[in-house]
């Protein structure tokens, strides 16, 4: 099995001309968004754009959930494809869905400035902003099951058949409008997961209290963000064990409330308490 991977900003037409992709690579199989599909049918998968915040349309996308990861990994076993075709907003986020899957690496990175114009990625961009239109590589019949009352209205795609006249249809898109596409900007502060995270490691009742908490983003949102605390722990405790559990626990809460994918937590104990 080949793995390709078509990366671009979000909203820069991806979708847009994945069949185009697909078609000039032999490509049989299309994961986008939560969806895996191949020769035109959902196969499996949820599709991110069914969700109703931007926030879980990512964790959607990148297959966080356990139960959705599993049932596509199964999926690509049972139906063997050939070559799979995957599309990311970042080299980082098609590399995480090819761990999550379990898939070959990635051969070819396709990205979408090589083959498509600063004007079309310009129109891509303003219908998405301007009117939340979202597109999937699949027939509409194929999603009318999935998104009733969301759908807009299908795109065909043609092209010419090699040393003939005729035009045969390759595959058909359509335009879904998700709910998220109604709102606006969504923006967490850094005082808010901080807090977060002192409510998180102060719930074990081996540490009286943190201090110092930072919070360090990273320019790609999918590598996620940094976490760095200072904890009192009380004396007499595991202070190996206390740690480690508030490490998992504060990544595992933060990513749940957020959304937010969490790279790293570095706890330093610089007090222990005697009561």
């Amino acid at each position: 099995m080949d793995t390709f991977a078509l990366v671009g900003p979000s909203g820069t037409g991806k979708s847009h001309r994945a069949l185009i992709v697909a078609h000039e690579h032999n490509v049989d199989t299309i994961i986008d968004d939560g969806l895996l599909i191949k020769d035109s049918k959902i196969i499996a998968g949820h599709s991110a754009k069914k969700e109703p915040s931007k926030i879980r349309a990512v964790k959607r996308a990148i297959f966080m959930e356990p139960d959705h990861a599993a049932e596509v990994r199964d999926a690509i076993v049972r139906v063997m494809p050939e070559r799979i075709l995957i599309l990311g907003t970042s080299n980082n986020m098609v590399d995480k869905i090819v761990d999550v899957l379990n898939l070959p690496p990635i051969s070819k990175i396709i990205r979408i400035e090589d083959i498509a114009t600063k004007n079309e990625i310009f129109k891509a961009r303003e219908s998405r902003l301007k009117e939340g239109k979202h597109i999937i590589p699949v027939p509409t019949i194929e999603l009318k099951p999935h998104f009733s009352g969301y759908l807009i209205d299908p795109l065909d795609i043609f092209f010419k058949k090699p040393r003939s006249k005729q035009r045969r249809k390759l595959g058909e898109k359509s335009i879904v409008r998700p709910t998220f596409s109604y709102y606006g900007k969504l923006l967490i502060s850094d005082a808010a997961i901080a807090v977060i995270v002192d409510y998180v490691a102060t719930s074990d009742d081996a540490i009286t209290k943190t201090g110092q908490i930072n919070i360090k983003n990273s320019n790609d949102r999918e590598k996620g963000i940094s976490i760095s605390l200072d904890v009192t722990i009380k004396y007499g405790q595991s202070i190996w064990s206390v740690v480690h559990d508030a490490q998992l626990r504060v990544k595992q809460i933060v990513e749940y409330m957020t959304g937010m994918v969490v790279r790293e937590v570095n706890i330093a104990v610089k007090r222990l308490s005697i009561e």
